[in-house]
C-alpha cells in the first residue's frame, strides 16, 4: 500500500524527552466530550479508499463497496470532488472521514519551512474535502522522526503547524485526527493524550489504528486511555508470528481476524469509550467485489464476537 512506503528504520523505544505540555498529572485528565453525541452500541462500516484495489471509475468502486455491505468510504483528499460526491449520491454511501494525501510527501515536521507550508496547504484541502463530503473528520499524520528530524523537533514543528489549521477546522467543524503510524512518533497512549490535549480544542482528536500498534502495544489499552479523544478507528490486522518470521512489514499480510489483534477486547473497549461511530477497514488490496464482500463479512464477525 502506497501510504506504507515511508520510514522503515523505526525507533521502538522513546527516551525521556523534555517535551512541551507533557506534565505527568495531565496524562489521565478527563477527556473533553467529542463533537459526536453519545457512546454508540453499534458501528457504521467504512473502507479506506486506498485499499479498494479493483479497477474502474469512482462510481464503479462505490457500487462494489455498497454491494459488499459498507455504509461509507474514506476518500483520499485531492480527489475529483464532484466525481466523489456524485458517486456517493448515486450509491447511498457517505463519507466517514477523509485521508490527507500529502502528509508523507509534505510532513509538518520537515526542517524546510516551505515544505511545512505546503503540508498545511494540503491539510486545508483535506478539511475542505471533508466539509464538501459532509463528514466531520480527516486523518493527518503529524510528522516523522528520523536522523534528520529529532523527536522534540517533530513535536514542536507539527504542533506549531497544526495550530495554524485550527481556525479553519473550527469554522468548517472538521476535526483534525492524528493517526498512530510507523513514523517513530507518539509511541505511547499517554503521550498521545498529551499531544492532543495541548491544543485544548474540540477539533483535534486521534485516529487510532489497531494494527499499527501491535509492535509496541495493545489496541484495547490505547482505546481505553484515549477515551473520547478518539475521533475515528482504523480496523487493520497484524500478525506478530508472521512479522517475526518474514519481516515486520509482512505482519500486515494476514486476513482480518487471523492475526494477533484481540478483536473481542477492542470492540468491548470501543463500545465503552469511542464516540466516532465509524469503523473503517484498512486491510488488504481488495481487487475484486468478492474480496470486498469477504472483508465486510469479517468486519461483521469481529463486531459480534
Amino acid at each position: 500500500m502506497q501510504r506504507r512506503h515511508f520510514i522503515k528504520n523505526t525507533i521502538w523505544a522513546a527516551g525521556a524527552l523534555a517535551l512541551p505540555s507533557m506534565g505527568a498529572n495531565h496524562a489521565f485528565a478527563s477527556p473533553r466530550p467529542a463533537a459526536s453525541s453519545g457512546t454508540v452500541a453499534t458501528f457504521k462500516k467504512s473502507i479506506m479508499w486506498g485499499t479498494i484495489g479493483m479497477e474502474g471509475s469512482v462510481l464503479d468502486k462505490c457500487k462494489a463497496v455498497k454491494a459488499a455491505g459498507y455504509d461509507g468510504i474514506e476518500p483520499n483528499s485531492h480527489m475529483n470532488r464532484e466525481e466523489v460526491i456524485a458517486a456517493m449520491k448515486a450509491t447511498g454511501l457517505v463519507a466517514s472521514s477523509v485521508c490527507c494525501s500529502t502528509h508523507w510527501s509534505k510532513p509538518l515536521s520537515d526542517p524546510d519551512p516551505d515544505v511545512r507550508r505546503q503540508g498545511v496547504e494540503g491539510a486545508i484541502v483535506a478539511m475542505e474535502d471533508a466539509r464538501a463530503y459532509g463528514t466531520d473528520a480527516f486523518l493527518l499524520v503529524p510528522g516523522v522522526v528520523n536522523e534528520a528530524v529529532t523527536y522534540e523537533d517533530c513535536w514542536n514543528r507539527s504542533t506549531e503547524e497544526i495550530k495554524k489549521l485550527l481556525p479553519l477546522a473550527e469554522k468548517l467543524k472538521v476535526k483534525v485526527c492524528i493517526e498512530n503510524v510507523w513514523n517513530n512518533f507518539l509511541l505511547s497512549p499517554l503521550e498521545a493524550c498529551r499531544y492532543v490535549d495541548q491544543f485544548d480544542s474540540d477539533y483535534v482528536g486521534f485516529y487510532f489504528d489497531c494494527g499499527n500498534i501491535l509492535v509496541y502495544g495493545w489496541p484495547e489499552q490505547w482505546i481505553s486511555i484515549l477515551g473520547k479523544r478518539t475521533g475515528r478507528i482504523h480496523i487493520k490486522e497484524f500478525s506478530k508470528k508472521v512479522a517475526d518470521k518474514s519481516g515486520r512489514w509482512e505482519g500486515f499480510n494476514v486476513e482480518l481476524a487471523e492475526g494477533d489483534v484481540n478483536w473481542k477486547r477492542v470492540i468491548e473497549e470501543a463500545r465503552k469509550h469511542y464516540q466516532g461511530g465509524w469503523l473503517t477497514t484498512e486491510q488488504g488490496e481488495n481487487k475484486t467485489p468478492g474480496e470486498l464482500k469477504e472483508l465486510s463479512l469479517r468486519l461483521d464477525r469481529i463486531c459480534h464476537s
